[in-house]
């Protein structure tokens, strides 16, 4: 999986991940296949209110992705492309649900590739996770729902927890 210069392969999946979904955690494994080294990137944003913390986010990443040797979960703050300059990133790993993601992921791509010289790589979503995001996870947890067929067991079991009223 090296590149041509010999360096490590390594990508950034960057996200919310506010909680973390089976649709995320798919697109993490396919993802750890192709690369040498997958940095799942948690950004720190003051400007949102989140349901989890950042710290409780990556450690639910953590142990959900903990069968994946090259995986690691870090936050950040600032840009993207400089985060990726820091770590020795050169791709950025994105997934596609419908035609809409990839509208407004493209023009991410192509300011990411002029203003850092990081390229995207999209992976279409599982038909199974196609659906699924962290705005309907919470949707539905906040209206009572069960939703532990669509995120890993670390944050099934954080979210009933958090809202005991899941059926």
């Amino acid at each position: 999986m090296t590149s041509v210069s010999s360096r490590p392969l390594v990508a950034i999946y960057p996200g919310s991940f506010d909680p973390l979904t089976n649709g995320h955690l798919d697109l993490i494994s396919r993802g750890a296949s192709l690369f040498d080294r997958l940095l799942i990137a948690i950004l720190r944003n003051t400007q949102k209110a989140p349901l989890f913390p950042v710290d409780e986010r990556i450690q639910m990443i953590r142990e959900a992705s903990s069968h994946l040797e090259n995986v690691e979960a870090d936050s950040f703050e600032g840009l993207l492309v400089d985060y990726a300059a820091r770590r020795g990133a050169s791709v950025f790993l994105r997934g596609i649900r419908a035609v809409s993601d990839y509208e407004a992921e493209l023009q991410m791509a192509l300011l990411n590739r002029r203003m850092g010289g990081v390229e995207t790589i999209f992976l279409m979503a599982g038909e199974e996770f196609s659906f699924l995001s962290s705005r309907m996870i919470k949707e539905i947890v906040t209206l009572g729902g069960d939703v532990s067929n669509f995120v890993p067991a670390p944050v099934a079991a954080r979210l009933r927890k958090r809202f005991p009223g899941q059926r």
